[in-house]
């Protein structure tokens, strides 16, 4: 069996109603694994469902979810088991933006708000999502960080730290399950042409200038992002755990 064929098994995702969570939802569809997804936004949500059932010929199951909530995290993960029975793979990939502003003019609500949806949402799925692969033979967790999670970006330095915290929390989870056969890693991507960069530098900086400081000089797609997140939860990836893959077309190492 090829190793992106995910025929017979479950993914689990969360952040999936639009942008890189949206297309990774299609990317694991469509190596044929069925989809359990949560985020905001039914309309799309149940567009996505059907969408990944009648393209793919999977079972898809929507939840809408805020990933701040300890309850709302747990019961997505109960429906996601008690209708698929096994998930081997779940993806953490809910995020915000934040306000485009040098730090000493960001409010405690802008500090609450980044930690909460992007380091909290994290921590939440994947308290529900470990104890579930190790009782169950193992399994693959992928964490959404960013390029703001390796280097430092001004003027988003809540988002910048809270990407950090998300890099953090996947090398100490990887280090505690090595032996166990749960892999956790995460991908830092650069630039996505989705609507979190436009929102976060709208009215400061336009997407062409960003894309001319991209070494390779543009700005990637949401199925770029998508297929390296697969990747990393497939066989293909059976000895990668703990590490951080940057997708950003060499920014951080220009």
């Amino acid at each position: 069996m090829a190793a992106n064929n995910l025929s017979g098994k479950a993914a689990l995702l969360i952040g999936a109603t639009t942008g890189i969570g949206r297309a990774t939802a299609r990317a694991f569809a469509a190596a044929g694994a069925n989809v359990a997804f949560a985020g905001l936004g039914p309309e799309e949500g149940r567009s996505l469902e059907a969408q990944l059932k009648d393209e793919f010929s999977v079972d898809a199951l929507f939840m809408e979810v805020d990933v701040r909530r300890d309850a709302e995290v747990r019961e997505f993960t109960r429906q996601a088991v008690q209708r698929f029975g096994r998930i081997h793979a779940a993806v953490n990939n809910a995020g915000t933006e934040g306000r485009f502003a040098p730090l000493h003019e960001t409010t405690a609500e802008d500090f609450e708000r980044l930690i909460g949806v992007n380091l909290r949402g994290v921590w939440l799925g994947m308290r529900e999502q470990i104890p579930h692969m190790l009782s169950h033979g193992g399994g693959a967790i992928v964490n959404t960080a960013s390029m703001a999670g390796i280097n430092g970006i001004a003027n988003v330095a809540l988002y910048t730290a809270s990407k950090h915290a998300v890099v953090g929390l996947t090398k100490a989870a990887a280090l505690e399950l090595a032996k166990s056969n749960v892999r956790v890693n995460a991908v830092a991507p650069g630039p996505v042409d989705t609507g979190l960069l436009h929102r976060m530098v709208a009215g400061h900086i336009d997407i062409a200038t960003i894309a001319a400081g991209v070494p390779m000089g543009r700005v990637s797609q949401p199925e770029e992002i998508a297929s390296a997140i697969l990747w990393l939860c497939t066989d293909a990836a059976s000895y990668v755990t703990g590490h951080t893959l940057a997708i950003d077309g060499g920014s951080t190492v220009a």
